[in-house]
Order: C-alpha cells, then sequence, then structure tokens
C-alpha cells in the first residue's frame, strides 16, 4: 500500500472504530435493561428449574439477584452464584463471590439463552412468564397421540409421558399394530425443543415435528407423503 493509499484508509478506519464503539456499548447496555426482571434457570426439558431475580443495583461482587430457595436443591452449582454481569457484548455472566463465572449464556433465541457447563451439560435461562408457558405446553402433550399420513390414514400409535429417560428426554411408547417404517424406527424418547417435538430412538435416531396452522405436528422436513401427530 502507497504512503497516499495509506493516509487515507488508516484515518477512514480510525474513524469507523470511532463510530462504532458508542454502538456496541449501547447494545451491551440494552442487553442489560432487557435483563432486570424474573428468569427461569433449568435443564433443557425443564425437569430441574430454578427462578432467578436480575436486578439493577450493584454489589461488590457484580450486579445483585435473587435465587429462589429451591435453587441449591434443583442446581447444586447456583449455589455459588452470587452476582450477574454483562461481559462483552453478548454475554450474560452468573458469577461466584470473587467475579469468577459460574456459567455464561449467550442468546440463541429472542429472549432464550443457552449456556454450558463442562461435564454437565447446557442449561436454558429464558423469561420466567414464557417458561411456564411452554410447561403449560409440554403438559399438553403427555397422553395419546395417532401418526398419520398426509392421506389421514392412520399408521401408529403413541403415547407421550412425562416419566424421565434421562436427564433430557421423557419415555414414549408404541402401541400395537405400527406401520413397519415407524416400528422399526421404535422411538423411546421425546422432548420438545425450541419448538420442535422430537422422536428418538434407542439407536440414536430422530425424526423432528413442528406445530402447522392446523394445530398438529407434521413432521420435518416436509415430504410428498408426510407425517403428521395428531393429539388423540
Amino acid at each position: 500500500m502507497s504512503e497516499r493509499c495509506s493516509g487515507i484508509v488508516l484515518p477512514a478506519l480510525l474513524a469507523l472504530v470511532v463510530v462504532a464503539a458508542p454502538a456496541r456499548s449501547q447494545d451491551a447496555s440494552t442487553l442489560k435493561k432487557d435483563m432486570i426482571g424474573q428468569w427461569e434457570l433449568s435443564t433443557t426439558e425443564r425437569s430441574k428449574t430454578c427462578v432467578v431475580t436480575l436486578k439493577d443495583d450493584a454489589s461488590p461482587q457484580g450486579l445483585n439477584l435473587e435465587l429462589e430457595p429451591g435453587c441449591g436443591a434443583a442446581l447444586p452449582f447456583t449455589r455459588d452464584i452470587a452476582a450477574w454481569a454483562i461481559k462483552g457484548l453478548d454475554i450474560v455472566r452468573l458469577q461466584d463471590a470473587a467475579g469468577a463465572s459460574v456459567i455464561d449464556f449467550t442468546e440463541v433465541e429472542s429472549g432464550i439463552f443457552e449456556g454450558l457447563r463442562q461435564g454437565e451439560g447446557i442449561y436454558i435461562l429464558q423469561n420466567l412468564a414464557a417458561a411456564r408457558s411452554l410447561a403449560k405446553s409440554m403438559d399438553q402433550m403427555i397422553g395419546d397421540w395417532s401418526m398419520v399420513r398426509g392421506n389421514g390414514v392412520a399408521i401408529c400409535g403413541l403415547t407421550l409421558t412425562n416419566t424421565e429417560a434421562d436427564q433430557d428426554n421423557f419415555q414414549v411408547f408404541l402401541k400395537p399394530n405400527c406401520d413397519p417404517a415407524v416400528a422399526a424406527f421404535a422411538p423411546t424418547q421425546w422432548r420438545l425443543d425450541r419448538g420442535q417435538m422430537i422422536l428418538m430412538s434407542a439407536t440414536g435416531d430422530v425424526w423432528h415435528f413442528e406445530a402447522d396452522d392446523n394445530a398438529q405436528w407434521r413432521r420435518v422436513p416436509d415430504s410428498a407423503d408426510p407425517l403428521i401427530m395428531l393429539r388423540q
């Protein structure tokens, strides 16, 4: 690059940095403002939950928060949480009294944050009202279902339960005389995840279903001969 070009480009780049800096600061400031309130901290399938109230007043450890009394029993790592903070542009940190991270969250969908604890797995932080709405939705999923083809012909009956199969999933049972394709898939577990109903087999195969406009669940990706889950 010539001296003349660098003399033009470098000031221009510096100007961009100066202009961009306030915008980044505003992003973090907006995130902090949006986080004030009640949140549900939970495992991905919500079998273990904890209500966290994030506040905007400062403490020596960071920003103040409150954990409901049952948090330590439900999620033992929460016993180390003393404060919260925004780190960088988009990280919501729940931290200990020394300021070290207990768990860091980043937004994956509007109002839904994910955080990973090594050796434990993924945890979800979401608005408490939205989380309770999801819980109601999940309760409505429990019971008998029919899997039908696009022409309306039933090919299998299933029962979704709220019995834990493992940390993240619940048991599902097939009824007799299922279509060979479904019988071969043989789902044993299910869960709700980001608006999808997910069925899983013992061998690790996964089928995804999404709710459509007709209050039924259609397998995705869609096909010329779709599979649809209907509540019985």
